[in-house]
């Protein structure tokens, strides 16, 4: 008798236990969201790591003739986890890369400019980081304090980086308040040949 009324009160417990499981809520999923638009451009600027795409001036406020009669090529040189390197060259001058990293916040972008004989440019490092979750195909980095004293005719700049995978690669340069513009257009269908190595490495 014993033996029944124990059994009987264990499934009766049992029966319970489940339907309060059933009448909680579900415990939300609190894992970070690992396909922000951040780490979607980040992916599709890795895709192109290693290859290399020529490109052309569309919009240049003032003008600067000395686009016009150069090749321009950018190289996606270096990818790591946490920094990709684009060396930009304009015809024979290899002085410009630019670094695009991770940073605890978001993106980061900095102009790594140096001589031929690798030392660095007394203009370097300018750059900034970005205010929000952009796009995937769209990120803005307005200049950062750093490139506000180096250069502060440059304080109010914001660069924009845009890519559409299999088309197009923009680097755009506009200054907030100025008339001060620039526009070029990378062509991602065909690329070209790998230029030689940055000055600097």
């Amino acid at each position: 008798m014993y033996h029944t009324r124990a059994t009987a009160l264990l499934s009766l417990t049992l029966l319970a236990a489940c339907a309060g499981a059933e009448d909680r809520p579900p415990v939300p999923d609190e894992s970070p969201d690992a396909n922000t638009p951040q780490d979607a451009f980040w992916a599709a600027l890795q895709d192109l790591c290693g290859d290399s795409f020529e490109g052309r001036v569309v919009e240049s406020e003032p003008p600067d003739p000395s686009f016009d009669t150069q090749q321009l090529v950018m190289h996606v040189r270096s990818c790591t986890a946490d920094s990709i390197r684009i060396p930009f060259h304009v015809g024979d001058d290899r002085s410009r890369t630019w670094v695009v990293t991770r940073t605890v916040t978001g993106l980061r972008l900095k102009h790594d400019h140096r001589h031929e004989d690798g030392s660095e440019d007394a203009v370097t490092q300018y750059g900034g980081d970005t205010r929000d979750a952009g796009t995937g195909a769209v990120q803005e980095f307005p200049a950062d304090a750093f490139t506000a004293e180096l250069l502060p005719v440059s304080a109010t700049n914001v660069w924009t980086l845009e890519l559409r995978p299999g088309e197009v690669f923009r680097y755009v340069l506009r200054r907030e308040g100025a008339e001060r513009r620039f526009r070029a257009e990378f062509d991602l269908r065909q690329p070209v040949d790998t230029p030689p190595p940055p000055w600097g490495g």
